[in-house]
């Protein structure tokens, strides 16, 4: 199988959103859980998107993991690997961001490398090198809470520079708005005084365009969503693209099966969705602290789901108010009461797949990667999309069978979106 593009997504509701891009975008696209196993036959299409969870580990480990896919990668064919993050720059100022697109560089030869968060679609947008989320300063925006990573600093010039052992420049929209041209020019400027990232405004998709254009000429870029929006896009114009292959409605063949959602995102769409899917299904609201206690929550959790599931779906919820979680981080420390609860997550789902759960969405970034990886699924075909940046996903090389997924972002879709995931699901 030989691929146009390559990605290394630092999780998996990430890889999930970029798939779903490229795909609406003309790109026929996988998705894998890490790196494949060798046995595994993966479907004939134009680009593949490395799931890793490397966002909120050292930064050493997530630079070994990345540098073992962009190598996986370029044996396969694919000319350009873009490092995918999240739409809201989430990193400490350790890393992850800068170290891991310092290292992907280096393998290709060295060269600049284009970095932007930016995905107008999903209301993140860059500018004069700050980011914007919903139109908030990203430091005023709800993200200034996020449980793992709080962001304090809107300017992402500021950000990544303290994470990087290099200069880091800025194109701003000025330029961008001028076309490729100019961005090459300004690029250039760049490359004479040794810079070798540089953090790119983007408003609109037309300037996601141009992006994508530039960076497809060079064989590393970082970002989100929006920069795979515009490369794939590139490379429709560049008449690469097959005809033939995988195709979304291969994705959304009939599973059978029972349904279940499984919620540990903390944050307030999560927390809405939740609201409005207790009018309609049942919802399990869990304790998190009981959960960092001891099993007897998650004993509780599965003989509350056996007793009702058969009769439609069924909803358990981790979510909890960010002053709770602040609290139990206080209590129990930040890394070890997300672990605790991402493990609790993933027990209780491989109980509901054990009990016949063929249709499953899961919320929440590190929540939807603890349970992908209990359940051991290997890989995914993207179908349609559910909502922006959630595709249905459909398992490849599943040792319990097909079954649909949807893996959301905490931050994603309407409140209406745990319903209407599983309408799509059949």
């Amino acid at each position: 199988m030989a691929i146009l593009l390559g990605s290394i997504a630092d999780d998996y509701t990430g890889a999930s959103d970029l798939a779903n891009t490229l795909t609406k975008n003309g790109l026929r696209t996988v998705q894998t859980v890490g790196i494949p196993d060798p046995s595994l036959a993966l479907p004939d299409v134009d680009a593949v998107v490395v799931s890793l969870k490397i966002r909120s580990v050292p930064a050493s480990d997530a630079v070994a993991a990345a540098a073992s896919a962009e190598r996986w990668l370029r044996q396969r064919g694919a000319g350009h690997v873009l490092y995918k993050i999240c739409s809201t720059f989430d990193s400490t100022d350790g890393g992850n961001i800068g170290p891991v697109t310092e290292a992907l560089s280096d393998a290709a030869g060295g060269g600049i490398v284009l970095v932007t968060p930016a995905f107008p679609e999903t209301g993140r947008t860059v500018y004069l090198g700050h980011l914007f989320v919903g139109g908030q300063p990203l430091n005023e925006s709800p993200l200034k809470d996020h449980p793992l990573n709080p962001m304090h600093d809107a300017n992402l010039v500021r950000v990544l520079t303290r994470q990087s052992r290099n200069v880091v420049g800025l194109i701003d929209l000025t330029t961008i708005a001028a076309g490729p041209g100019a961005v090459k020019a300004r690029l250039d400027s760049f490359r004479t005084a040794g810079i070798t990232a540089v953090i790119a405004d983007a408003i609109f998709e037309r300037d996601l365009e141009t992006l994508g254009e530039v960076a497809l000429e060079t064989p590393v870029s970082t970002g989100a969503s929006g920069l795979g929006l515009g490369l794939a896009r590139a490379l429709v114009r560049s008449g690469r693209i097959s005809s033939g292959g995988a195709t979304t409605a291969d994705a959304i063949r009939p599973v059978g099966g029972l349904s279940a959602i499984v919620a540990g995102s903390c944050s307030k769409p999560t927390l809405h969705q939740l609201d409005v899917a207790e009018r309609s299904m049942p919802v399990l609201r869990l304790d998190p602290e009981r959960l960092l206690a001891g099993p007897d929550e998650i004993a509780t959790a599965i003989s509350w789901a056996g007793e009702r599931i058969a009769a439609g779906p069924v909803v358990i919820a981790a979510s909890a108010a960010p002053e709770t979680v602040s609290r139990l981080q206080s209590l129990y420390g930040r890394e070890a009461s997300g672990h605790a609860i991402e493990t609790a997550t993933s027990i209780i789902t491989a109980e509901l797949v054990e009990r016949g759960v063929r249709r499953l969405v899961v919320a929440g970034g590190e929540t939807s990667g603890a349970a992908v990886d209990r359940l051991a699924i290997p890989a995914f075909l993207i179908g349609p999309e559910i909502a922006p940046g959630v595709p249905v996903l459909r398992t490849v090389g599943n040792a319990q069978g097909d079954m649909l997924l949807a893996l959301k972002s905490g931050n994603f879709g309407g409140e209406d979106f745990f319903t209407a995931a599983l309408a799509m699901m059949h």
